[in-house]
């Protein structure tokens, strides 16, 4: 069994190139659910979404987030009604919304449904969020205190950020299936997702941490940062800010001793030296997805 410690797109592409190279009934994603929201009286999980829509062959690839051949019918009533529709969701996704709601409400856990829902788009890796519990993702900012969306969508990550803060981690407890998944895993993969918004909200929730430092030999992770830069969102602007060097280093001074081997991109080829005389294994390969020929060096790299 192969558990991935999981945020949005960057991990969402990962699954879906593992699941082709390994058989996806054993692939364990433990999920971030610190920029879940509820938003029209709707439990959103984007994380969650997007891999789900992602292996199940449905997301928009243009966007990273949603569903592909999407209305917005509803969205635009609610402009013309002059509610607020700032947080933009397509017809087809509230049903996946509605869906959660109604369950949740039901008495059902967020990681019955996020079951539920998967075997209903027939995918077989088994999401599991990393808690049932409500945790959110607070942004210390020029403007105040802002949530994950508020941050991230209303103001498109562009305002500087002093402070994360993840409400509600300590007194959250991890899903008992979330910690067998990594007490029992042949390997632990940390997805090449934003550090401070994707992975460190679920190394946060207690006893996460722990099970990784445990099995630090078996952690392996990809760098989000190639030559520099995010492929994709504020990772890089966020690991500045907070006071890290934007590079591949930077990002394993951020998880520090979790990780045993770190996957980094040809074009920081240049910093293998360094991270390994930090300690680390290295493997230097492409981690820029979406050529069939770089998915499979990359799931080599990452499972071999």
């Amino acid at each position: 069994m192969i558990t991935v410690l999981s945020g949005g797109v960057g991990a969402a592409r990962l699954l879906r190139v593992l699941r082709d190279a390994r058989d996806a009934r054993q692939l364990r994603a433990v999920v971030n659910v610190g920029d879940d929201l509820v938003m029209h009286g709707l439990t959103i999980c984007p994380d969650l979404d997007t891999i789900l829509y992602t292996l199940a062959g449905l997301n928009n690839d243009e966007t990273g987030w949603g569903l592909a051949g999407e209305s917005w019918r509803v969205m635009d009533e609610l402009t013309a009604l002059g509610g607020e529709s700032w947080f933009r969701l397509g017809d087809r996704d509230l049903a996946t919304h509605l869906y959660r709601s109604q369950r949740l409400a039901a008495g059902a856990t967020k990681t019955l449904v996020s079951a539920e829902l998967a075997a209903s788009l027939g995918v077989a890796v088994t999401l599991l969020p990393v808690t049932d519990d409500p945790v959110s993702t607070v942004f210390e900012t020029g403007l105040g205190r802002l949530s994950f969306q508020e941050y991230f969508v209303r103001h498109h990550h562009e305002i500087p950020v002093t402070r994360v803060e993840i409400v509600g981690a300590t007194a959250a407890r991890p899903t008992a299936v979330a910690l067998a998944a990594l007490n029992e895993a042949e390997r632990i993969v940390i997805a090449p997702s934003n550090p401070v918004i994707s992975i460190d909200p679920i190394l946060q929730i207690p006893g996460i941490r722990d099970a990784l430092a445990r099995r630090r030999t078996d952690v392996v992770a990809v760098s989000p940062i190639v030559n520099g830069a995010a492929l994709k969102g504020p990772a890089d602007r966020l690991l500045g800010e907070l006071g890290y060097d934007v590079s591949c280093v930077g990002v394993a001074d951020f998880y520090g001793e979790l990780v045993g081997t770190w996957v980094i991109d040809h074009a920081d080829a240049g910093h293998a030296d360094e991270l390994t005389r930090r300690g680390f294994d290295v493997r230097v390969t492409t981690t820029i997805m979406g050529r069939a020929d770089h998915d499979v060096a990359l799931a080599a790299a990452v499972l071999t």
